[in-house]
């Protein structure tokens, strides 16, 4: 029985997959019985190749393809499914957060039902500093998240998270967003549920191979989570569900 499952999303990360991969294989290959599932997410550079190759070499990566991008979240769902181990993480492909943490993410869970690691925390180690524009839209989002949300956490958006695998089954069939508002319907139908996952400061190192277009994506940040807030909200049970679900389904795929 695999002990520890980490999934991987990638979108044409040609220029990360190989080295993050390599870390991760190295890395546990000492410590854990483990399995890598890498989601392929609509790819069209070299990213397949890579992986292709390297899951040859090495019995523990597998991996998904889909013809047509899923957005990060639904990569990850797609993993989370293929997922075989008692413990489910989930990281990002750049390679920003070292194996190391992940496990450290594992053994930091007892009684409770996951954690997830926070760059903002008291404690943390940023090996590479974000631009301050980024750093000012995250702490926005988080804020905007804990006052729509009531999610107590820092980071919400951090990619290094890690749940027991009874936790995923009893969520995942309630998880439909596939954008940057992924993570905050994970943890919100993870509190309504009522499990506890705790919160701790990680190490992480920002990878400028994948810098977003923050143009583009700061709006689309929002507008995610005030599409997840009216998809949860009461008030929207007054409306016709036909036109919930077409303004809900404009904004999901933003």
């Amino acid at each position: 029985m695999k002990e520890i499952s980490i999934v991987i999303p990638a979108y044409n990360e040609e220029n990360n997959i190989e080295k993050t991969l390599i870390k991760y294989v190295n890395y546990f290959s000492k410590k854990l019985n483990f399995e890598i599932i890498v989601v392929m997410d609509g790819c069209n550079d070299g990213t397949f190749e890579i992986v292709d190759k390297l899951s040859k070499k090495h019995s523990q990566i597998k991996y998904i393809t889909h013809p047509k991008k899923l957005g990060k979240g639904g990569g990850i769902i797609k993993g989370f499914k293929k997922a075989e181990a008692n413990y489910i993480a989930f990281t990002d492909a750049d390679g920003s957060t070292p194996p190391k943490e992940i496990h450290r993410l594992a053994k930091t869970i007892k009684e409770e039902d996951g954690a997830i690691g926070s760059r903002w925390s008291k404690g943390s180690i940023i090996l590479q500093k974000e631009s301050f524009l980024r750093r000012i839209a995250s702490r926005a989002f988080n804020l905007l998240v804990k006052t729509m949300f009531g999610l107590k956490y820092k980071d919400t958006q951090c990619g290094a998270k890690i749940f027991k695998k009874y936790v995923i089954n009893d969520i995942i069939d309630e998880l439909h967003i596939t954008n940057f508002a992924f993570d905050v319907d994970l943890l919100y139908q993870i509190k309504r549920k009522g499990y506890n996952i705790i919160e701790i400061p990680i190490e992480w190192s920002h990878d400028n191979f994948t810098e977003l277009k923050l143009a583009k994506v700061i709006p689309s940040m929002f507008l995610s989570i005030i599409g997840l807030r009216m998809k949860h909200s009461p008030y929207w049970s007054f409306v016709p569900k036909s036109i919930v679900k077409t303004v809900y389904s404009k904004i999901k795929t933003i």
